[in-house]
């Protein structure tokens, strides 16, 4: 074989592979993939309390939500759960900023509907997302005793609370963070921690490239994804 038939070969399979990939990158659906786009800046780690191991420093929640516009009891929750999980689950380096951001995206920290959160966490207007009947986009979630109990809904079931849990993540992920009993989507406080316990599932790393599949699991939407990247960026600066 000469020279010139071997160059025209080269040619022949280099364009072979660059229509391949060519008609890859048009077949793979790129706004459905969920490994895809950075993770937020981390944010400054919440300073302990002194003399504790658990409580957040009180004059940094107060500064930092001043500084961010979150309610103040808002912020408590987000910063108790980011030390509590530094302990529970230390490979998954949570910050408060990606609790924060997923809380303002749902229910702008609890305050949707004009309610707020009492001095325990919970939600002086129980927040309740619409009725998850296959309509408008959503999908169609039958409901039962345990989801009825929390909506009031005995055909369909609903997002509930401040992060938006469905009734079958809850009941997975929930937990009861403030230690009064019960385990109640409706609190701040075990609703951030379920949360916690969501992202952090399957080991994922959200300090590199596990946040992105870890966001897209709680809500799969890449626009969802990128709405609370760039509030967790915010939170950072």
């Amino acid at each position: 074989m000469d020279r010139t038939t071997l160059v025209r070969l080269a040619l022949t399979v280099a364009v072979a592979i660059s229509v391949a990939i060519g008609i890859a990158w048009f077949v793979v659906d790129r706004d459905d993939d969920p490994v895809s786009g950075p993770a937020p800046k981390a944010a400054e780690e919440v300073p302990l309390a002194e003399g504790s191991q658990t409580e957040p420093d009180a004059d940094w929640v107060s500064e930092t939500a001043s500084q961010h516009q979150i309610p103040v009891r808002a912020m408590q929750a987000y910063a108790t759960t980011e030390i509590s999980e530094r302990e529970a689950q230390p490979g998954c380096h949570l910050r408060w900023n990606t609790l924060a951001a997923i809380g303002s995206v749902e229910s702008a920290h609890g305050t949707l509907g004009g309610g707020g959160l009492d001095a325990q966490g919970s939600s002086t207007e129980k927040i309740i997302g619409p009725a998850l009947d296959g309509t408008n986009g959503t999908r169609a979630i039958e409901a039962t005793a345990e989801s009825t109990r929390l909506h009031g809904d005995d055909e369909w079931d609903h997002a509930v609370g401040p992060f938006q849990f469905l009734t079958s993540s809850w009941e997975r992920y929930g937990g009861d963070a403030d230690g009064d009993g019960e385990a109640d989507p409706f609190d701040i406080d075990d609703a951030a921690l379920g949360a916690a316990r969501h992202l952090c599932v399957a080991g994922h790393d959200l300090a590199g490239d596990g946040w992105v599949p870890s966001v897209f699991s709680y809500n799969n939407s890449m626009q969802y994804v990128a709405k609370v990247r760039s509030v967790a960026n915010s939170y950072a600066d």
